[in-house]
C-alpha cells in the first residue's frame, strides 16, 4: 500500500491551524514521537475483535463522554462522575438487551474541536476561533495557537487514562456495588426507582449463581474479547477522539507488531478508536489519507451532505479488503431530515458489501439557540431523531447497533447537574440554562437527561429481544416515568 504516516501531507489539510512558529511545533512534535504509547496494539485489537460482534449485533456499542474535554476537567471527580455515568447507561442497555455493551469514551484526548470559520466575535473584538485546548485558549487573549500545548494534551490524556484503568481494576465498575456510580444526586424519583429496580434484580442474580457455586468468571457465557475473558468486577472501556490534529496523530503512530502475529501494522497509539468528523471527510483530502493507512477502528460521521456515491467511495478507499470491525458509521443528520437520507445510505451500504456498525447520533444536527443566546439542545428533538433512526432501520431490515451521545455526569457541590439541554423528565426549561451552564463547547445531556435516554433504549432492545410490538418508542418511554415536552422546533 503506497502510505506512510506522512503520505497525508500531499493532500489537502481541512480546518487546518497555523502555528507562526514553526520550529517550536516541529520541537514539540519531536519530543511526542519519543513519548511511550498511550493504548496498545493488544487493546486496539481487541476493541476490533468486538466491534465484528457489534456489526453481527451480537454486542452494542456506547459511544459517549464530553463534547471537547479541558484541560481544567482533568481532575478526579470529573473522571470518576464520567465513568460512573458510562457505566450507569451501559448496565441499564445489558439488562434491557441482554447484550454485551462495548464502552468507547470520548475521553482522554478530546481536546480539539472544528469550527466552521478561522475566526470569529468575541464582544466587539474579532479574535482566532477557539479550537480546543489542544490548540488555543478560551480567553480571547490565548487565541493565538501554541505548540507547547499538544504536549500538554499528551499528558493530560495519559494521566486521564491512567486513573481511568485504575478505576475499572479497583471495584470501582463491580456489578455489586452499581449504586456507587454516582447515582446519589438524581433528583427523579422515576428514574431512581427504574435504576433501583435493575441493581436489586441484578443483585438477586449475583446472589443466586453465587449459591450454586458458578464463577465469577470464566463462564461459558462471558463476553469473549478477543481472546480475554471479564468478569463482574471489571469491564473492557475504550478511549476515542476525533483524529483532527494529523501532525499530534502523526507523532503518536508507531509500526507496531500485531498482537499475536509476527507482522507489523501501523497503530495510532493516542487513542484505541478515532473518528474522521462530517468536515474533514474530502475523498481527496489529508484527513481521509491518513485514516487509510492505520490500523485502528474508525468511525465516520454521516450527515444530509453526504452524497450517497460519496459514502461508497469512501468505504473502499479506507477499507478496501472489506475488513470486519474495522469501520463505524455515526450518522448526525438532524430530526427533521433523517427521513430524507438514513434509508437512502442504508440501502448504498448494503448493496456495496462494505461490513458496518450503524450508531446514531442524535445530537450533532439538532443544536439551536436559545432566546439567552445559549447554544443548546431539546431532548425531545434529540429523541425524534433517535426513534427515527431506530424505526427507519427496521423498515430497511437493518439494525441500529449502538448511540453516539454528548454527555455528562458533573455535578456541583450540592448535587446538581449540569443545566445544557432543555427538557428531559426532569423538564428543564430555557429559564434554567444558565443556573448550571458549564459546556465551553456543545451543550451536553446531563445524568438524567443521560438516564432518560438509556430507559428508552433498553425497553426499545427488550421488546425488540422478546419479538413484541415495539409501537410508538415516545409511548414506551412515557412508561417509564418521563415526560417528553414538545421540541421548539
Amino acid at each position: 500500500m503506497d502510505w506512510h504516516p506522512q503520505s497525508w501531507r500531499d493532500k489537502p489539510v481541512a480546518q487546518p491551524v497555523h502555528y507562526p512558529d514553526q520550529e517550536h511545533l516541529k520541537n514539540v512534535l519531536d519530543k511526542i514521537a519519543k513519548l511511550p504509547p498511550l493504548v496498545t496494539p493488544s487493546e486496539i485489537e481487541r476493541l476490533r475483535f468486538q466491534l465484528d460482534l457489534v456489526q453481527q449485533n451480537k454486542a452494542f456499542l456506547l459511544h459517549a463522554g464530553d463534547c471537547a474535554e479541558s484541560f481544567d476537567a482533568c481532575t478526579h471527580e470529573n473522571i470518576s462522575a464520567k465513568i460512573g455515568l458510562i457505566l450507569s447507561f451501559s448496565l441499564i442497555l445489558i439488562w434491557g438487551a441482554r447484550l454485551p455493551v462495548v464502552r468507547i469514551g470520548r475521553i482522554a484526548g478530546q481536546y480539539a474541536k472544528p469550527r466552521s470559520s478561522p475566526k470569529e466575535k468575541v464582544g466587539d473584538r474579532e479574535v482566532l476561533s477557539f479550537r480546543g485546548d489542544n490548540v488555543n485558549g478560551l480567553d480571547y487573549n490565548e487565541r493565538i495557537p501554541d505548540p507547547e500545548r499538544l504536549l500538554r494534551a499528551y499528558y493530560c490524556s495519559a494521566t486521564t487514562l491512567n486513573y481511568v484503568r485504575a478505576l475499572l481494576t479497583s471495584g470501582f465498575a463491580s456489578l455489586h456495588h452499581p449504586s456507587d456510580w454516582s447515582l446519589s444526586h438524581v433528583r427523579s424519583p422515576s428514574l431512581r426507582r427504574e435504576f433501583e429496580s435493575i441493581v436489586a434484580s441484578l443483585s438477586d442474580a449475583l446472589d443466586f449463581s453465587r449459591t450454586i457455586g458458578v464463577a465469577e468468571s470464566g463462564s461459558g457465557r462471558s463476553f469473549e474479547q478477543g481472546g480475554r475473558r471479564g468478569t463482574v468486577g471489571e469491564v473492557e472501556f475504550y478511549t476515542s477522539h476525533e483524529g483532527l490534529m494529523l501532525d499530534y496523530e502523526q507523532s503518536l503512530t508507531r509500526l507496531l507488531p500485531m498482537h499475536s502475529s509476527s507482522k507489523q501494522s501501523y497503530y495510532n497509539t493516542s487513542a484505541h478508536f478515532l473518528w474522521i468528523g462530517d468536515r474533514t471527510r474530502q475523498l481527496d483530502g489529508a484527513h481521509v489519507e491518513y485514516f487509510r493507512g492505520i490500523r485502528n477502528p474508525i468511525g465516520i460521521k454521516v450527515g444530509p451532505s453526504m452524497e450517497s456515491e460519496e459514502l461508497v467511495r469512501l468505504l473502499d478507499i479506507v477499507n478496501p479488503d472489506k475488513e470486519s470491525g474495522r469501520i463505524t458509521l455515526i450518522t448526525r443528520y438532524g430530526a427533521g431530515k433523517i427521513d430524507n437520507y438514513l434509508s437512502g445510505h442504508i440501502a448504498v451500504v448494503k448493496q456495496s458489501g462494505h461490513p458496518v456498525a450503524w450508531i446514531c447520533d442524535p445530537m450533532h444536527g439538532n443544536t439551536l439557540t436559545s432566546s439567552q443566546g445559549l447554544k443548546t439542545r431539546h431532548f425531545g428533538t434529540i429523541m425524534s431523531e433517535l426513534t427515527s433512526c431506530l424505526r427507519i432501520h427496521a423498515e430497511c431490515n437493518s439494525t441500529l447497533n449502538g448511540v453516539s451521545l454528548e454527555f455528562t455526569g458533573e455535578f456541583n457541590d450540592e448535587g446538581f447537574s449540569v443545566t445544557e439541554c432543555l427538557g428531559g423528565s426532569m423538564e428543564l426549561s430555557e429559564e434554567q440554562l444558565g443556573l448550571r451552564y458549564q459546556s465551553f463547547c456543545d451543550p451536553r445531556l446531563n445524568f438524567e437527561q443521560s438516564l432518560d435516554v438509556a430507559f428508552l433504549v433498553s425497553n426499545y432492545l427488550k421488546k425488540q429481544r422478546r419479538g413484541e410490538h415495539t409501537g410508538e418508542l415516545f409511548d414506551m418511554f412515557s412508561e417509564l416515568g418521563g415526560h417528553l415536552q414538545k421540541s421548539s422546533n
